[in-house]
């Protein structure tokens, strides 16, 4: 068996070093005939990314009506049966998929993403991408001899006729990578038709990596069916002219897909537990020990699903929200019980928030699935009303691991709105999912008072330990002093899996910052407005843009903040580079005194002022210091440095009051002067913190006098908390 297995890697490699290695297919692809040709429809760039011009009125069939038939403009939809061999972690499905033709033109080829190939070996795009990442994927578990996973089309027809295939490489990814596949049709379709093709395939599931796979009799389903890709139309996400929406699968990149109708059909065995998108239609199947599951969702462009005999009794409750109950499931295995009312707990509670500050939930399901011991590369996924959260052995109040389920939960059920619902392109814009996404949970964490705790048990002995803010927790995350990439970019055009793990928190701040220097009701109509206007439509970050200059009615700042932080790398790092403040004294010289010039010198200059400095203390026994005979003249020197967003200067003097100066220059310094009876005694930049893109807030004040000793103690404090804060990072 061993000379065998030998013999035939020789020849693997063999074939390997004389030709490039193309993957064959049942159906090899060949030129249309000149009786099916029509007008070829290309591929979105490999470098599309960060959008600009905003989408047309009429986009994706427009706004969505409040009395239209269906939410969505349903433009595909998926009939699948599907049976799971949990000992082989195999499954063989057969899909009908019906899609419609919405562009003007007639139609010969479609795209399909095979998604599970990303996982087949070392030729994916994937596996290229993280071979060359620092980081990897996740915990980066090492996949071994026997656990790679992959999907195989086995037939695909139309009306009854083969079709024929081959696998692209749409954004000029290694020729061995097979995630998406080309389909020549028999047929073409018309415009405004809807065409059927009849798939059956096959699933070798992975050993749970990057959001899929199995982990013993735990099997987590998703990327797992043939997919088609969106044709965009004009007018559509900056398109000018039809293209085809169909991008490898990246290491960094996730999904985009047309909204309609999943009628699937799972089959396991009578022993195993199954949640999944949608609702549960009908009462379970049983045949010769197997059981069929049938799930229905409308309105969703995804689907996925779990699978375990472990799995203990759901968690289920209700809840009632505007449009009606909502059941809200946790599956759960035993080791984790703990987990399972925490994370009830947190998506009922994001049900309610995501309601109230965007829009009402609009499905009737919410399934939180908690990852087993052994398979944390399946925790924090997201799919339409279905999502795995976090796990931990820490589930008290206030410890890291309950912090982090609790945020985990919030975070992918907040995907089912922007990822979900609002249904951006993840693999051009994933700022406008994952950013998004990010900045509205942590209003949510914030509005909760749910700060992370950098501490453990044994620190509270000592009183040591912090608490930090969601978003200031954000900014210290966010490579906020040298952004490699614009976080419009898209997922995998990135200097590094670093750069893109910015669009998360750099994203957050960014939003945070525009929030505060609009105000907070105004970013509160802005959003709704956008969750209104763009639900089940696609918005590009052009799109989120001009609603969101729309709706807080300050253009000037919105524009100004995707300019700099989202199209561009920009940079801000405003600082107080010197401060002064000294008496005003009259001082030598010639003066107009009864129609002629008198010089007066110094020495009558110095009695003067020292008798003046003599009657005025008399007068004012108790005066505190700085302030006196003489006013003061106090100048402040701010420096600006690449994208210079509105600042507010706040000098305090020394009897108690301060005064706001705008900093609105947009060179790389200004000058404030001004005198007054009080002497300066500091300078601060942002006093009420609403600049959240600042680099560095060390250098935003000054003292008139230093005082070492607060300033150590101040920045040991931060030193202490920073260090903290990376020890979390090693251990969570």
């Amino acid at each position: 068996m061993h000379s065998h297995r030998v013999s035939v890697a020789l020849s693997i490699l063999l074939a390997l070093s004389s030709a490039p290695l193309l993957a064959k297919t049942p159906a090899a692809a060949a030129p249309l005939s000149p009786a099916t040709a029509c007008p070829a429809i290309p591929l979105a760039a490999a470098d599309a990314s960060a959008v600009r011009a905003p989408s047309a009125a009429d986009a994706w069939g427009g706004p969505r009506r409040p009395d239209a038939a269906t939410l969505s403009d349903r433009v595909v939809s998926y009939s699948i049966d599907a049976e799971l061999d949990p000992v082989k972690h195999t499954l063989r499905g057969k899909q009908q998929l019906t899609w419609r033709n919405r562009s003007a033109q007639p139609v010969c080829s479609v795209y399909v993403h095979l998604y599970l190939n990303a996982f087949e070996g070392p030729g994916s795009t994937f596996m290229t991408e993280q071979r060359a990442s620092e980081q990897g994927f996740r915990s980066n578990v090492a996949t071994r001899d026997g656990e790679y996973g992959y999907i195989r089309l086995d037939k695909v027809a139309q009306g009854g006729q083969p079709a024929k295939w081959t696998f692209v490489q749409p954004d000029n990814g290694p020729k061995t990578d097979r995630s998406v596949v080309r389909i020549d049709l028999p047929q073409p379709v018309a415009p405004g038709a809807t065409t059927t093709l009849d798939i059956d395939f096959f699933d070798q599931l992975p050993r749970v990596v990057a959001r899929t796979g199995y982990y013993g009799s735990f099997h987590l389903v998703a990327q797992w069916f043939p997919k088609i890709g969106v044709l965009e139309l004009p007018g559509e996400r900056g398109a000018t002219a039809p293209r085809w929406n169909a991008h490898e699968f990246h290491l960094h990149s996730e999904f985009f897909a047309d909204f309609g109708s999943y009628d699937v059909r799972i089959t396991v065995p009578k022993d195993y537990t199954v949640g999944a998108t949608g609702q549960l239609t009908g009462k379970p199947a049983e045949r010769g020990g197997k059981v069929t599951h049938r799930y229905v969702q409308h309105d969703v462009h995804d689907f996925a699903w779990t699978a375990d005999k472990r799995y203990a009794k759901p968690l289920v409750k209700t809840w009632n929200g505007p449009l009606g109950p909502v059941e809200v499931k946790v599956l759960y295995t035993p080791e984790y019980e703990s987990n399972a009312e925490p994370v009830l707990q947190a998506t009922i509670d994001s049900l309610d928030y995501f309601s109230k500050t965007l829009g009402a939930y609009p499905y009737k399901t919410a399934t939180a699935v908690v990852p087993p011991y052994g398979a944390d590369e399946a925790g924090g996924m997201e799919y339409p009303t279905f999502f795995t959260a976090d796990s931990t052995k820490m589930v008290e109040a206030g410890s890291i691991g309950r912090w982090m389920l609790d945020f985990v939960t919030v975070h992918e059920f907040g995907h089912g709105y922007f990822y979900g619902i609002l249904a951006s392109n993840e693999f051009e814009e994933p700022m406008l999912d994952e950013g998004m996404n990010e900045y509205w949970d942590q209003r949510m964490m914030s509005a909760r008072g749910q700060h992370l705790a950098l501490e453990r048990p044994w620190t509270r002995w000592f009183n040591i330990g912090f608490r930090i803010p969601p978003f200031q927790m954000e900014r210290l995350g966010a490579s906020l002093a040298d952004p490699a990439d614009p976080l419009g970019r898209n997922s995998w055009t990135r200097l590094s899996s670093g750069s893109y793990g910015t669009v998360y928190s750099r994203t957050a701040t960014t939003m945070r910052q525009i929030e505060a220097l609009v105000g907070t009701p105004a970013m509160e109509r802005a959003m709704k407005l956008y969750y209104e206007r763009w639900k089940f439509r696609h918005p590009s970050l052009a799109d989120l843009r001009d609603t969101l200059a729309e709706g807080t009615g300050k253009p000037a700042i919105v524009n100004a903040a995707f300019d700099a932080y989202i199209y561009g790398t920009g940079r801000t790092d405003d600082r107080v580079e010197s401060l002064s403040s000294n008496e005003v004294l009259p001082l030598p010289g010639y003066y107009e005194y009864q129609g002629r010039q008198v010089l007066v010198g110094s020495k009558a200059i110095d009695k003067a002022i020292e008798k003046h400095r003599k009657a005025w203390k008399d007068k004012h026994p108790d005066a505190k210091a700085g302030k006196g005979a003489f006013p003061y003249r106090t100048v402040v020197v701010v420096r600006r440095d690449a994208a210079k967003p509105p600042q507010v200067l706040r000098i305090r003097f020394a009897d108690g009051s301060h005064r706001d100066f705008p900093v609105t220059s947009q060179e790389s310094w200004q000058r404030i002067v001004v005198t007054t009876r009080a002497k300066a005694v500091s300078a601060e930049l942002d006093p009420d913190h609403l600049v959240w893109m600042d680099a560095n807030k060390l250098n935003d004040s000054r003292m008139l006098e230093a005082q070492p000793a607060a300033s150590r103690r101040w920045f040991g404090d931060f030193a202490a908390l920073l260090q903290s804060f990376f020890a979390l990072l090693a251990t969570v």
